[in-house]
């Protein structure tokens, strides 16, 4: 049972956009969390948060199988620190797609991931580092020293916090104090969508230091539900013994 789903819930875990699935206790609560999803698709925020713009190329491109531009945009949303990203990375060099199967980049790729202890990728590096040789890991080991010298939370966050405390700064001035009375106008697929703009400006998007502690919160606990799954058959229709 475990060899069929694992990894493709792992997978599905790494590839949540733009952040988990909430899960609000509230009509109030539930309405805020698809304000949040509006907002963090639209393209004045996107253009400001290139770690999630980037990520959801990426995991558009994956769906339709296109390997080689799914790499690029995981690598630019990786270079802005997103650890999702990462993690899609570590997947794809681990599966062979759109490269060589390259164990002992795709462990450097998911190590990184994991570096903020988010527990899904914590799993899934230790799977990797367990299923590899002797060799695998200390070519691994050479491999992310330098990877995290360019990808690394110490090199990467800088990049996203200049980019989110400019954004920031151009929305101060004749605004200050007013934000919440503004309606932002956002396009989506089912037509122009109101705003309200404290949801849009709201601090944990643009201040460096809530942005990333509402990441943490997100990917570190993930929403929780349960599946039932029935008996697995083989092409005979017959029970699977794992």
């Amino acid at each position: 049972m475990r060899r069929h789903l694992i990894a493709p819930l792992l997978l599905a875990a790494l590839a949540a956009s733009p952040a988990p699935a909430q899960n609000p206790a509230s009509d109030t609560g539930w309405a805020r969390a698809t304000q949040d999803r509006t907002v963090m698709t639209s393209e004045g925020f996107l253009g400001a948060h290139p770690d999630i713009k980037y990520r959801l190329q990426g995991l558009d491109w994956h769906g339709k199988g296109n390997w080689q531009r799914a790499l690029e945009d995981f690598r630019q949303a990786a270079r802005y620190a997103d650890k999702p990203a990462q993690g899609m990375l570590g997947e794809m060099y681990w599966n062979g797609q759109g490269v060589d199967v390259d164990r002992a980049t795709a462990y450097a790729w998911m190590d990184i991931a994991a570096e903020r202890g988010y527990p899904f990728l914590i799993v899934k590096r230790e799977k990797f580092w367990n299923a590899m040789d002797a060799a695998e890991r200390e070519r691994a080991v050479e491999i992310g020293t330098a990877l995290y010298t360019e990808y690394g939370d110490p090199a990467a966050k800088p990049r996203l916090e200049r980019l989110l405390t400019k954004a920031r700064r151009d929305m101060t001035g004749s605004r200050v104090g007013s934000v919440g009375f503004l309606t932002i106008m956002i396009p989506t697929p089912g037509g122009m969508r109101p705003v309200d703009g404290s949801q849009y400006w709201n601090e944990k998007f643009w201040n460096p230091e809530l942005y990333w502690r509402w990441q943490d919160h997100d990917w570190k606990k993930p929403a929780q539900g349960e599946v039932t799954v029935g008996t697995v058959l083989t092409d005979d229709n017959e029970p699977e013994i794992d």
